[in-house]
């Protein structure tokens, strides 16, 4: 089976960050001939990662003609409003608080408190005009998410 050029790469990629506290969150050849490659990190992303990372992955494209064609690489961390797409994603951003769209079009905001291989468990306050603010526990199946982003709050 030949692989394609999005997943030679992320296979190049996953290998360079194996031992480190980064990972792959996607990978993206655009019509326009751009390698777009996020990364994120269990403590954030320096600039200098992005850098060493687009250099190794660019070095190993030239040498094995892995894209035949003129590119430009772009290598970057998923920003403020990106939605979060892997689990691991969701481990690193506990504590804060998420707006989540879910598959039957309803939304809701919480914070993050907890995540597992199935699911992720917010923690959502409820306030009542004239009444105490109460708490509640929601459990969410990834499955049933269709977008989840962090809230800046100020």
């Amino acid at each position: 089976m030949v692989m394609g050029i999005e997943e030679n790469i992320q296979q190049l990629v996953n290998d360079k960050l194996a031992d480190t506290s980064l990972f792959l969150v996607e990978v993206k050849m655009l019509p326009s001939h751009e390698l777009k490659i996020l990364i994120d990190g269990d403590e954030g992303v320096k600039v200098s990662d992005c850098v060493s990372l687009s250099r190794h992955i660019s070095g190993i494209i030239e040498e094995k003609n892995i894209i035949d064609h003129a590119y430009r690489i772009e290598v970057s961390s998923p920003g403020i409003g990106f939605p979060l797409i892997l689990q691991r994603q969701y481990t690193k951003n506990i504590g804060r608080k998420l707006a989540i769209k879910l598959a039957d079009t309803t939304t809701c905001e919480g914070e993050l408190i907890a995540t597992n291989e199935q699911d992720i468990v917010i923690t959502i306050t409820l306030k009542e005009k004239g009444k105490k603010t109460t708490s509640i526990e929601k459990r969410i199946p990834y499955n049933e998410i269709t977008e989840a982003k962090v809230l800046i709050t100020f």
